[in-house]
């Protein structure tokens, strides 16, 4: 049942590197044909808001949320459900603080509408760190599993071949950064959207009718065959173990919540919209798909559960990483005939193009705060600028290639923590008080975004996911002090407290300063310029 073999094997070979051929042949279509700026960052601000909306949600669709959050809804049942409902609250939170605001103030990246109120190189240069601090290690874990998922669905056992696997997937997100540009990553997005949605649908259909379409007895089934019985469908499982499991909760809930909404991969898709009615509809377009997919990983990892049972789930990954790809086989029974082969294959393609386009969007918006924020001046020319943001490309993917196949054979949740609770815990404070409040200075910015990180990073050392229990990233060291899985539920009031406190000891006279400084900017922050931006 859980085997993949014969026919599956060779269609979801043949259509990865079709996958790979087109989407290539789309960055070169669609990338920056001219040596222009605005077309690079921003593709012209073209896309319409279906298309942009769909971007949107690609980009918030990682491998992380359909591997993980999957995996914890199999295992875990009503604890999992209350993670996919945060993800979508976390996105509902973009949409109604900070889309609009983060439109208006912000060009090209997260520096650019951070320095709109407090223009400095040390503002820029501080956010490009974070923000390679943030997307790093999420792209370390989406790469890793491109070799997981190719050695899952095709066999690959030999340490070789998945390396082999990480390597060829880190040149391809490089690719698709320095040639597509933000166009480029755009349809590489939209296609991904499409075809997981599309494939999410069938195999959430087919597992519905095996229990005559009655969720209810699709979870009951599910609990019966979780091993966890009644608890399966109460609160609490997913920390039943650890000392403070409601607290523990909580902090991940905060993580994903504040977290998901900031990463700048997916806050500088605001800056693609030409106007603020387009951000809107945009947003409506990302929730809603964002929203069906919630529903679809629902019923397809609850279905796995259901059909083969918890123990084989946790068998295959002991996180529970593959229950999509299990519960999308189960669905189509023992045998594939021809047509469920290709459905099945369907489905592992979507889930390998959302691993490459999570990279590849991330790469793109390292790659843009290092080449605008830091690298380029004022007068550094377009032609030069778009160099320097394609060998940014080379010089961020490097390294992630390098660090993915150094922690492929390791736990590698800690990594995907570790970017949320700094979306949380840095750069959410950053941008709420940098655009709401009035007095923030630029030493509460520094100090928000220095001392945000530095807590998530010191804190998550002392984590159980780092050491201190079998399926931690260091199994056989035990350092574990700090009581949560996550650090979200000290280090985001920490960011929030560093910010008020380095405002409240920049001096009256910066405070005024900062004051009236906000109230030049506050009608366009609020309300948006008096001419919509065009490219």
């Amino acid at each position: 049942m859980t085997d993949f073999k014969g026919a599956a094997q060779s269609w979801s070979l043949v259509a990865f590197f079709s996958v790979v051929t087109l989407t290539l042949l789309l960055c070169v279509v669609t990338g920056p044909d001219r040596d222009d700026l605005d077309e690079f960052y921003t593709g012209y601000r073209l896309l319409s808001p279906l298309r942009n909306g769909l971007a949107i949600a690609g980009d918030y669709i990682s491998a992380a949320t359909v591997l993980t959050v999957g995996g914890i809804i199999a295992l875990c049942g009503y604890d999992g459900v209350v993670l996919a409902l945060s993800t979508l609250l976390s996105l509902l939170l973009l949409m109604f603080v900070l889309a609009e605001p983060l439109h208006h103030t912000g060009r090209f990246t997260m520096g650019d509408a951070l320095a709109r109120r407090m223009p400095g190189r040390a503002v820029r240069i501080t956010a490009c760190a974070v923000t390679l601090a943030a997307l790093v290690p999420m792209m370390v874990v989406q790469l890793a599993g491109v070799g997981q998922l190719l050695a899952f669905v095709l066999g690959f056992s030999d340490s070789t071949m998945r390396t082999g696997c990480v390597v060829g997937a880190g040149a391809l997100m490089i690719t698709y950064a320095a040639i597509g540009g933000m166009r480029g990553t755009a349809l590489i997005q939209i296609l991904k959207t499409v075809i997981l949605l599309g494939s999410g649908l069938v195999v959430a259909a087919l597992i519905l009718h095996t229990f005559g379409w009655s969720p209810q007895t699709l979870f009951q089934s599910a609990a019966q065959n979780s091993g966890a019985g009644p608890n399966y469908l109460r609160y609490g499982l997913q920390f039943a173990g650890g000392q403070h499991p409601a607290l523990d909760m909580v902090s991940t809930q905060c993580a994903i919540v504040l977290g998901g909404a900031c990463l700048p991969h997916v806050t500088m898709r605001m800056y693609t919209a030409g106007s603020t009615r387009q951000v809107r509809r945009a947003m409506s377009w990302a929730v809603s798909a964002v929203a069906l997919f919630m529903a679809v990983i629902t019923v397809v990892a609850v279905g796995a559960t259901a059909l083969i049972g918890g123990k084989t789930i946790a068998a295959a990954d002991p996180r529970g990483n593959t229950a999509y790809l299990l519960g999308a086989r189960a669905a189509f029974g023992t045998d594939l005939s021809r047509a469920e082969s290709l459905l099945f294959t369907t489905v592992t393609t979507a889930i390998f193009l959302t691993l490459l386009a999570s990279v590849a969007s991330m790469t793109l918006a390292c790659a843009n705060s290092l080449a605008h924020d830091v690298l380029a001046r004022s007068n550094t020319p377009p032609l030069r600028e778009m160099a320097l943001a394609r060998l940014a490309a080379l010089a961020v993917g490097i390294p992630v290639i390098v660090l993915a196949v150094l922690a492929q054979h390791r736990s590698l949740q800690p990594l995907a923590i570790v970017s949320f609770c700094l979306g949380a815990s840095a750069i959410a404070p950053a941008l709420v008080l940098g655009l709401f409040w009035r007095r923030y200075t630029r030493a509460g910015l520094l100090c928000t975004l220095i001392g945000g990180t530095l807590s998530v990073l010191i804190l998550m050392t002392g984590t159980n996911l780092v050491s201190g229990s079998p399926q931690s990233a260091f199994p056989e060291a035990d350092f574990n002090w700090f009581p949560f899985t996550t650090t979200a539920l000290v280090s985001v009031p920490a960011g929030f407290l560093f910010g008020v406190l380095g405002t409240l000891l920049s001096g009256r006279k910066a405070t005024a300063r900062e004051r009236h400084r906000y109230e030049a900017i506050e009608p366009v922050l609020l309300a948006g310029p008096s001419q919509p931006r065009s490219g």
